[in-house]
């Protein structure tokens, strides 16, 4: 999931400056057969390591009549207390567990019934709340402007898409060795300031 990547992929092609975008393909479900899988997501990404802070999607596999609703945060979220999320100034949370940790981040996720996404289209914002290892919640905001269109509308290019997420890596990456460069001369000044 990648809502950065997917905005700056969306300007360069000069269409909507919203980071929800809708990317379908064809996945392996078993051995002898694919079938399209849909996701209609947001993802925000740290401009300084790359990682996700918080990714929102709605996924749509072919055939089946039920859509998910996920939500990733970072690793480091304590797992018994799962993540909550209000649209605007709605007053109960809803709760989701988490189903599946990996090396990008924690998903929790529920069926996406139709109240649900109506939420999606009519809201401004989503705010992801979750709670860090330390014990401390983390609150995670999602804009909703751009669901709609991403939504309804036709799945981006995933190739395209796929190569502007690479190029906002590899922007990310420069970015890292640039800053790791500068404190390592900022350090050898300092360490022959203490010579000195």
């Amino acid at each position: 999931m990648g809502g950065q990547a997917a905005a700056q992929g969306k300007k360069a092609d000069g269409a909507s400056k919203s980071a929800w975008v809708k990317i379908c393909d064809k996945a392996p479900v078993k051995a002898d057969e694919k079938k399209e899988i849909c996701i209609t997501h947001h993802e925000r990404l740290d401009g300084n390591t790359g990682m996700v802070l918080v990714s929102a999607a709605i996924r749509k596999i072919e055939g089946q009549k039920k859509e998910r609703f996920l939500i990733m945060v970072p690793l480091g979220m304590a797992i018994p207390p799962g993540i909550q999320v209000r649209f605007d100034e709605q007053k109960e949370p809803i709760k989701l567990r988490y189903s599946i940790c990996h090396p990008g981040g924690c998903t929790a996720e529920t069926d996406a019934s139709p109240e649900l996404v109506q939420k999606l289209r009519k809201g401004n914002k989503l705010m992801v709340a979750a709670i860090n290892a330390l014990g401390k919640p983390i609150g995670f905001p999602v804009p909703l402007n751009g669901f709609t269109k991403a939504y309804e509308g036709q799945p981006v290019d995933s190739k395209k898409y796929a190569d502007a997420r690479r190029k906002l890596m590899t922007t990310i990456r420069r970015r890292q060795i640039a800053r790791a460069k500068k404190q390592m001369e900022e350090r050898k000044k300092q360490e022959e300031k203490a010579k000195q």
